[in-house]
Formats: C-alpha cells, sequence, structure tokens
C-alpha cells in the first residue's frame, strides 16, 4: 500500500465526508445554489493566497534543489492557471480580482490556511506535504468521481467548466506529480514511529477541507 493510500486508509471516515460532500454533488448535477457556489469561489481565491505562502514555505523547507523545482511548480500552478480560473467565473457576476482579494475571510478559510502553514513552519517539508495534500490530490479525485456522472458535463451544468477544470489533464498531472513527490518524501523520511503524526496532520487538514465545503454549503441552503 502506498504512503497516500495509508494516510486515506487511517483518515477513511474524514476523507469520505470531504470527497462526497453534498456540496461537491450539487456541483455534478448542477443543483447547488448560485449563492453556495459564489461563496466558494470567493473563499477558495482567499484561500489561493494563502496556498501559495504555503508553496513558498515548501521552497524553503527543501533539502534539495529538486525539491525546491517541484515547490516552485506547484506555487506556479496555484498563481498562474488555479487563481485564473477563479477571476474568470467571478467576472461573471462582476466581480474584478481586487474584489475577490478584499474580501471579508471567512473563518473556515482562516483555520485551514492557518492550520497548514503552522504544520509547516513546526515540521519539515513531508510533514506540508502531507497537509497540502487533501486540497491538491483530492480535489483530483473528487473532479474525477464528478466527471463520471451523467450530468457532469450537460450544458445546462454551470458548474461544468469548474469540473473539467480539475478533472482535465493539466491538473491531473500536477495531482500526480505532487502525490509522487510526497511519496518520494515519505520513503526518505517516513518512519513507522512517525506515521501517526503524519496521519493526524492528514487528518486535520481533511476535517478542515469538509469544514470549507460545509461552509459554503450553509450560504445555499
Amino acid at each position: 500500500m502506498t504512503f497516500f493510500n495509508r494516510l486515506k486508509t487511517a483518515a477513511s471516515a474524514e476523507w469520505r465526508a470531504y470527497t462526497e460532500h453534498p456540496f461537491t454533488n450539487g456541483l455534478a448535477d448542477g443543483s447547488l445554489p448560485e449563492a453556495a457556489f459564489r461563496h466558494y469561489l470567493v473563499q477558495d481565491y482567499l484561500f489561493l493566497i494563502e496556498f501559495a505562502r504555503a508553496y513558498a514555505l515548501a521552497v524553503y523547507k527543501s533539502p534539495r534543489l529538486a525539491d525546491m523545482r517541484e515547490a516552485a511548480s506547484g506555487l506556479s500552478a496555484i498563481l498562474d492557471v488555479e487563481m485564473d480560473l477563479h477571476v474568470k467565473l467571478c467576472a461573471d457576476w462582476g466581480l474584478s480580482p481586487a474584489d475577490l482579494e478584499q474580501a471579508p475571510p471567512a473563518a473556515e478559510m482562516l483555520a485551514y490556511t492557518r492550520y497548514v502553514l503552522d504544520a509547516g513552519m513546526r515540521g519539515d517539508l513531508l510533514a506540508l506535504k502531507v497537509a497540502l495534500a487533501p486540497c491538491v490530490i483530492g480535489y483530483a479525485e473528487i473532479a474525477t468521481r464528478l466527471a463520471a456522472l451523467p450530468l457532469a458535463d450537460a450544458t445546462a451544468n454551470a458548474y461544468r467548466v469548474w469540473i473539467a477544470e480539475y478533472a482535465g489533464a493539466p491538473y491531473q498531472e500536477v495531482a500526480a506529480k505532487a502525490q509522487a513527490h510526497m511519496e518520494h518524501l515519505a520513503d526518505l523520511y517516513a518512519t513507522p514511529a512517525r506515521e501517526a503524526e503524519l496521519i493526524a496532520i492528514f487528518k486535520e487538514a481533511t476535517r478542515l477541507e469538509a469544514d470549507f465545503w460545509e461552509m459554503a454549503w450553509r450560504v445555499g441552503r
């Protein structure tokens, strides 16, 4: 069993609550209220700003040049690709990048990003990568599941662009590289005695991801 699969197995309840949250199912069939998706996108834009800081921290925490390059690649993917998707989608509501950047941060967004940054500050590169994994790798898994559902690509589904972005080859490649890099770090640094600590980080980060969905889901109810 791979290191990532061991993490998911140990955090199976948290992982299911995150990857199968009703918010995600509402994306797949188009039933998610627009207000919920809009709130999510605005907060996720703020989230990505903080995650960019986490990838910058990963550069600092990298013991090797190859690790630094991997972290820099992830930083570029956030700043130059993923944030652009949010800007394009929010433009339909008349929201500019400045509007997004100046939006009040939700408590759930702050709790999650602060946890990831704290895990990275206290730990090594592997601990930071484990804290990042539910987002980076989880979104690829969620989007793959959603894309296979009947209404995901329907013309009437307003969320098909979001699903296609994360289910598409470019993002799937980003996630696969992130997982492969984490597996490599685990081979080097994840001793049996340390794995319980890493599982605890993964569980908490996954729980905070589910809270992020729930934050937006409540807006549409």
